[in-house]
């Protein structure tokens, strides 16, 4: 796999400038960004909302409680389709409807752990949904400032993560001639 990435060092360099270039905009045109992720939230909550509900047919049909499975997907799915229907909402109501969507999960999440095992996790489901619930809170006490913060938040992250994978690139291609030999690579 080493020499498989120094050969295609440009790759891991091309992501790290597009996650660069995503960094600068996230930090500079932090509204478009927002509403881009508005239309990413919605997509990826119409596929969370399907899969829950295949989860939720596949615990009916071994005769397991399905209930919450069936209302987390259809709440996942109304909220994508209310962001995809109206996407020129303003940011200020897509935080509002992520954190209701946070609150709304994270109470369902807690819920459900009562019904779980201990030793399957009961407890990190809690602390899952508690963290959902608190970052609901937090939206929706300052949903202006925590949209324009999380949006600097993702573009500081792109930005660090891209520098570090030019780095790792220029460090790959150092060794984009190197062969290992059959025997180092069996181990």
């Amino acid at each position: 796999m080493s020499v498989l990435l120094a050969q295609n060092w440009w790759a891991t360099a091309l992501r790290g400038v597009f996650a660069i270039i995503f960094g600068l905009i996230a930090l500079f045109l932090p509204g478009a960004t927002m509403l881009s992720l508005v239309l990413f939230f919605s997509a990826y909550m119409l596929v969370d909302g399907v899969f829950g509900i295949i989860a939720a047919m596949k615990a009916a049909s071994n005769h397991q409680r399905w209930g919450l499975l069936v209302l987390g997907g259809l709440v996942d799915i109304a909220v994508g389709v209310i962001a995809f229907v109206w996407p020129g909402l303003t940011v200020l109501f897509f935080i509002s409807l992520v954190a209701f969507w946070s609150l709304i999960t994270g109470v369902l999440m807690i819920i459900s752990a009562f019904k779980l095992h201990p030793t399957y996790g009961r407890g990190w489901l809690i602390f899952s949904g508690a963290v959902s619930v608190i970052f609901g809170i937090a939206l929706l006490v300052g949903p202006l400032v925590g949209a324009v913060v999380l949006t600097w938040w993702l573009g500081a992250y792109a930005l660090v993560f891209g520098v570090t994978l030019i780095v790792l690139a220029f460090k790959l291609r150092s060794h984009k001639d190197d062969v290992i030999a059959p025997a180092a690579s069996a181990a």
